[in-house]
């Protein structure tokens, strides 16, 4: 019996209509649509309308769309996990939400917190599940809705965040296909760069904090942007290193989508053409634990069985981390 990896076997992903763009986001706030693009590369970014709509209700259809895509009945998942720094609420926990909407009564589930590298945290954590055989089908939901927190009057973070999720079925396989290997790593003194101030355990909810606007991201643009570059990149650089992997075999570079400029740092530290990397982020902007399956989803009609793809990740925590995948379809 050879070993058994986690597989990805279907991705889906949902958005929301509505779309904000520069144009508008400029009569919000001091900013143009070629400043947006120059720093950032965002044009425009979906944003979840509708009263009472949160997190689960992108995430219901993500799993719904995935779900009937792969001909999988909603018994027969075991475990849900879904990365998100925006639940519905404190708890239950967003992923158990899901599963009462979409049906799946036969599974655990619960959230995992990383921020932008959410996703990928949560992948490797479904990972490790799978090898230990005793489960067949997982689902990983990456789903933010990040307009909930952002504060549109502050310039600095309101052109960059948009609402999303995206799903992956994982099941077992003994084939050189699936996750082969993930390098993931935290870094808590970075908290005091990417936090939200207010409304956790250590400073509850008060009409004083909601008052100072302490319930929206802050974020100090400049230190994240120096971290993240040379994190995603090293890190990136660092799994293709430990797995005697060169350039020329990567097909895809599949790299978080919070700004243009780390993205395009990450590549060229991998030796890699622009064309090797997947880039969602002028359409769709940051939508943290979703950009990397929402990439997945758009390029599945290009991925090939065998590919090898890096996916890379930064987010507050700081977090940041990779995973080494082998990519186990070709889209019928």
């Amino acid at each position: 019996m050879g070993k058994i990896r986690a597989a990805i076997t279907g991705i889906n992903a949902w958005v929301p209509e509505y779309r904000l763009d520069n144009h508008e986001i400029s009569k919000l706030v001091d900013t143009s649509d070629e400043w947006i693009m120059q720093r950032v590369g965002i044009k425009e970014r979906r944003i979840l309308k509708g009263e009472g709509l949160g997190t689960s209700d992108m995430g219901e259809k993500a799993v719904k769309g995935l779900l009937e895509k792969t001909g999988t009945s909603p018994d027969e998942i075991s475990l849900l996990i879904c990365a998100t720094v925006t639940p519905d609420m404190f708890f239950p926990a967003t992923a158990n939400i899901i599963c009462d909407k979409v049906g799946i009564k036969n599974a655990f589930s619960f959230d995992l917190g990383a921020a932008c590298s959410g996703f990928l945290f949560a992948l490797q954590t479904a990972s490790a599940y799978i090898e230990t055989g005793k489960h067949k089908k997982v689902i990983v939901v990456g789903a933010d809705k990040m307009s909930s927190i952002v504060d549109y009057s502050d310039r600095t973070t309101c052109p960059l965040f948009g609402d999303a999720a995206g799903a992956v079925l994982l099941e077992p396989t003994e084939e050189e296909f699936g996750i082969m290997d993930s390098i993931l790593k935290t870094d808590g003194s970075g908290r005091k760069f990417l936090h939200i101030k207010a409304g956790g355990s250590a400073r509850p909810a008060s009409h004083e904090t909601v008052d100072a606007k302490e319930h929206f991201i802050y974020q100090e643009g400049q230190s994240v942007f120096k971290f993240a570059v040379s994190n995603m990149a090293d890190v990136a650089a660092e799994i293709m290193e430990k797995n005697n992997l060169k350039s020329e075999d990567i097909a895809w570079l599949v790299p978080h989508q919070a700004n243009l400029r780390i993205i395009d740092a990450t590549g060229r530290r991998m030796g890699l053409a622009p064309e090797k990397v997947m880039i969602n982020i002028e359409n769709y902007g940051n939508t943290t634990a979703a950009t990397i399956p929402l990439c997945l989803w758009e390029y599945e009609k290009r991925l090939r069985k065998g590919d090898i793809l890096i996916l890379a990740a930064f987010g507050g925590g700081f977090t940041w981390g990779s995973i080494y995948l082998k990519w186990a379809y070709d889209l019928k």
